[in-house]
């Protein structure tokens, strides 16, 4: 289907989809984020896509919420918690999509843009990326999943550190403080980010969405709970067809040919 605010591009095994509001540094309007739920949901039902990378227009990843709609119209309490309510479904749809996905960021990605990168699985920025949690800039609290997903990325005190001076950071301290996972020059960005999608969509797709699930869940979990999750995956994942395979190019030694059976 055609879409307002993205592009969605399909080439082999990777689906690319990308913010386009270049003329806003894609703002996450209201559009986008309803759009970013039905381009989710289209990719989910393509058993050929095994893994998204989600990209910006215009040489920026996302500038956040889009601050010329608030200055449009003074919004209610209840008609601003609509608009967050609405951002947090598309987080909830990207933190849980059942295949990995790579935030492939250039220029800015602050406030909301900066927590929809952390919805990614993995981050792969350019060496002239920045990031920062710029909320209290224009009087409001952190949303997009922030509180959340930022702690568990780069530790409490130096969340809170973000969250409450509101600093632009570079790349390069965003990789020292493991807020990304690899930092590449602008000029093979794309490349660097594809190699590492085709590299993950080369596994097999029903293991890595049990452990991607796994993952997530041990983020709330106990190890009991953890434990109990890996036996019950380990299971389906020792029954598959791609297990046979995997043991069979092991002893062939080739390459092996994941089908997600």
């Amino acid at each position: 289907m055609g879409y307002q605010t993205l592009l969605l591009e399909r080439r082999g095994a990777i689906a690319t989809l990308t913010l386009n509001r270049p003329e806003a540094r894609n703002a996450l309007d209201l559009v986008m984020r309803q759009e970013l739920l039905a381009a989710l949901d289209e990719l989910e039902a393509d058993a050929a896509a095994r893994v998204v990378i989600l990209t910006g227009a215009g040489g920026h990843f996302c500038a956040g919420g889009d601050v010329k709609t608030m200055r449009a119209k003074r919004h209610t309490a209840a008609e601003g918690r609509a608009r967050v309510e609405m951002l947090n479904a598309m987080v909830r749809r990207l933190v849980d999509f059942p295949r990995p996905t790579l935030a492939m960021v250039d220029g800015y990605a602050v406030g909301a843009g900066s927590n929809l990168a952390l919805c990614c699985d993995l981050i792969v920025a350019s060496d002239r990326a920045k990031f920062g949690e710029l909320f209290w800039k224009i009087g409001l609290v952190p949303d997009g999943g922030g509180t959340w997903l930022l702690p568990r990325v780069v530790g409490m005190a130096r969340a809170k550190e973000l969250i409450f001076t509101a600093d632009v950071i570079d790349a390069r301290e965003a990789e020292r403080i493991g807020l990304v996972n690899r930092v590449v020059p602008a000029a093979d960005l794309e490349r660097e980010a594809r190699a590492l999608a085709e590299k993950i969509a080369g596994g097999p797709p029903g293991v890595l969405r049990l452990a991607k699930h796994m993952l997530n869940r041990a983020a709330t979990s106990d190890l009991a709970a953890a434990l109990d999750l890996e036996a019950f995956s380990q299971g389906l994942a020792i029954a598959s067809a791609d297990h046979q395979e995997g043991l069979a190019a092991f002893f062939d030694k080739r390459p092996p040919r994941f089908t997600g059976a």
